[in-house]
């Protein structure tokens, strides 16, 4: 199968290894000279424009950074709906507003073109172990067909309903998983109070009820302070973007942005002032 890729960075660059080593020809998006030097490093094709990366492809993914980097890559002229071949399809992966792949699905199905909102969780590491998990919104039949190559780097791949609600469920769950590092940051807290140090409350926990996937990246940080590193880039583009999509949609965040608002998870996770933004 042809398949443009557009974002060869972070997420990008070992999704289409994964994509190159089970058989497809894989075209990359390379603008900066640094781009086009990973992109023969790897042995991929490259392009240095949307069009070009797209137009013949029979599968294009997108996975950049922000929400306009979307819009633009793929509604622009010159951007993907355009570019690409009628009976293509769109997997959009980058982390957005609801909005935005429904307005790419409507757009794109003026052309013929199909869209998967397939939003993702899971690091690089997970991509190069084939273990990404990615919650898809689309048509059911038009995942199955390509649930193939969506396999090549992705399990388990979860059907969530209509395009929007990949994005949808992606938001809640980051929601929720900073809540529960504040929780778990805060847990260290209490524990520091009555005299337990960080180091074995953290070992601790995990064998008990309380235990979670937030509580191990906080241990297996070593330290609240080190998390607070890892996480604070990563983690509010989401969070600012959960609370803009909660607004517009009149939604009450509750007692997850109450957590969010915290001192935990704003100074901690964030690295914002605490109480910025609104809970809900």
């Amino acid at each position: 199968m042809k398949i443009g890729l557009i974002g060869a960075g972070r997420m990008g660059r070992p999704m289409a290894a994964r994509l190159a080593s089970a058989g497809h020809d894989v075209t990359v998006l390379a603008r900066r000279p640094q781009a086009v030097g990973a992109a023969e490093a790897d042995g991929l094709a490259w392009a240095d424009t949307v069009a070009g990366a797209v137009r013949d492809a029979d599968l294009v993914f997108t996975v950049v950074l922000t929400d306009e980097q979307v819009r633009s890559v793929c509604l622009d002229p010159g951007g993907a709906v355009t570019a690409m071949r009628p009976g293509a399809v769109i997997v959009q992966h980058t982390t957005c507003d609801p909005g935005t792949p429904e307005l790419i699905a409507r757009r794109a199905a003026d052309r013929g073109i199909e869209v998967l909102d397939a939003a993702l969780s899971g690091g690089p590491h997970d991509i190069a172990a084939g273990t990404l998990t990615l919650w898809v919104g689309g048509d059911e039949a038009l995942l199955a067909r390509l649930r193939p190559v969506l396999g090549s780097y992705a399990s388990p791949i979860v059907p969530v309903g209509a395009v929007g609600n990949g994005q949808r469920v992606k938001l809640v769950n980051n929601a929720l998983f900073v809540a529960q590092v504040g929780l778990a940051i805060d847990a260290v807290r209490l524990a520091g109070s009555l005299g337990i140090e960080e180091q074995a409350i953290l070992a601790a926990l995990q064998h008990g009820s309380g235990a979670s996937r937030a509580l191990g990246v906080v241990a297996r940080g070593g330290s609240v302070d080190a998390v607070a590193d890892r996480l604070a880039d990563l983690m509010l583009k989401d969070v600012t973007t959960v609370r803009e999509v909660a607004r517009n949609a009149g939604a009450d965040l509750g007692i997850i942005g109450t957590v969010l608002s915290s001192d935990a998870v704003a100074s901690k996770v964030l690295g914002t002032a605490p109480g910025a933004g609104p809970a809900s």
